[in-house]
């Protein structure tokens, strides 16, 4: 069978294999594709050679084409891309989605009982703490010069 007839999944699997006991954590299964950037910056200066490698150039397709696909869903892959997306543009979302496929890859074929449960769309407003965002507002506008005094809305 031809790569291109098959399926994103069966590529993935294809190639980074069964065995996860190379990999001890998700983060060494991303570092082996390449998809865990290691550029610092500092004072608008790269610092260290800025390169992360080539990386499996089959793997990091696949991974951009689910990235591109889960973005079209109503799913926590789907919101996440839509958010990165949203404030830094589809090509950085793209490469911050596919370490998350990545992780789930490597967790549901290191442990043979796990299942897939996603998060749902919902998650990123379900976790967001609104005591917090107000306290940042309030002290914001207050390091700006401004009195603030909160009334709840009718």
């Amino acid at each position: 069978m031809p790569w291109r007839d098959r399926t994103a999944a069966q590529v993935a699997i294809a190639e980074i294999g069964l065995d996860m006991t190379r990999s001890p954590t998700p983060g060494h299964l991303c570092s082996w594709a390449k998809f865990a950037p290691g550029v610092s910056e500092s004072a608008g200066r790269n610092k260290g050679s800025g390169a992360t490698g080539h990386g499996n150039p089959y793997l990091a397709r696949v991974l951009g084409e689910a990235a591109v696909a889960a973005g079209r869903t109503n799913t926590f892959l789907g919101e996440r891309y839509r958010r990165i997306a949203r404030r830094s543009g589809a090509k950085k979302a793209i490469v911050a989605v596919g370490p998350s496929i990545l992780v789930i890859m490597w967790h549901l074929l290191s442990d043979p009982d796990a299942r897939y449960r996603d998060l749902g769309a919902d998650y990123f407003v379900r976790h967001t703490n609104t005591q917090r965002k107000i306290r940042n507002h309030v002290s914001q506008l207050t390091a700006l010069g401004y009195r603030v005094t909160l009334e709840p809305a009718a």
